[in-house]
């Protein structure tokens, strides 16, 4: 079983922002598979699914995100989901709008949800999404930045991270994570190409 985690903070005042792009990735992902993540369980909200033979718990903490690992850990603990089967899909503001990256594990890069995670499962070796959500195009408040809407501009390289984070989910899953990141890591922002592979 594996286990693919959305960081965001729960309430329609944060529904549309940079922040919650896990929630929406793993969103699309349950819809993909005909489901919906409306379960609660682990102060979460959840939902198990099928990717090709492989079962999946797919979750939206709702901890707000800087207390992601509560949630994640007694997931984990519950199930007997190893971290290396996890992967947990959240904002870069280091990565250009539509670039992803893949890690199978590390620090937290000042991410307070990934830090929460590493915090309460006393392990760093899961596989991490970066989602490139871009930096403000001047010095202003980052949290400012990372809890606004995108901007109808934006619209199209939302739509295009979105698809390659569900994308690279799938892949995950099924082939593993030195997988995804050879067809992933490499690919342009959304401002140099508008397709996705599938």
């Amino acid at each position: 079983m594996y286990c693919i985690v959305g960081l965001g903070n729960p309430g329609e005042e944060y529904a549309n922002t940079r922040h919650n792009v896990g929630f929406r990735v793993v969103d699309e992902l349950a819809k993909s598979c005909d489901t919906h993540i409306r379960r609660s369980e682990y102060r979460a909200l959840t939902a198990t699914l099928r990717v090709g033979r492989t079962e999946v718990l797919v979750m939206k903490p709702e901890t707000y995100m800087n207390r992601s690992g509560e949630s994640v850990a007694a997931a984990l603990s519950d199930t007997g989901i190893q971290p290396a089967d996890m992967l947990v899909v959240y904002d870069d503001v280091d990565l250009p709008l539509g670039r992803v990256r893949i890690r199978p594990d590390g620090g937290s890069g000042g991410h307070n949800g990934i830090k929460s995670i590493i915090e309460h499962l006393s392990d760093s070796g899961f596989g991490r999404l970066r989602l490139g959500v871009g930096r403000p195009e001047s010095d202003g408040d980052m949290i400012d930045h990372v809890l606004s809407p995108f901007s109808a501009d934006e619209a199209e390289g939302l739509e295009l991270l979105i698809e390659r984070g569900v994308a690279a989910s799938k892949i995950f899953i099924a082939d593993g994570v030195r997988a995804a990141m050879q067809v992933f890591n490499g690919l342009p922002p959304a401002s140099a190409e508008g397709g996705s592979p599938k």
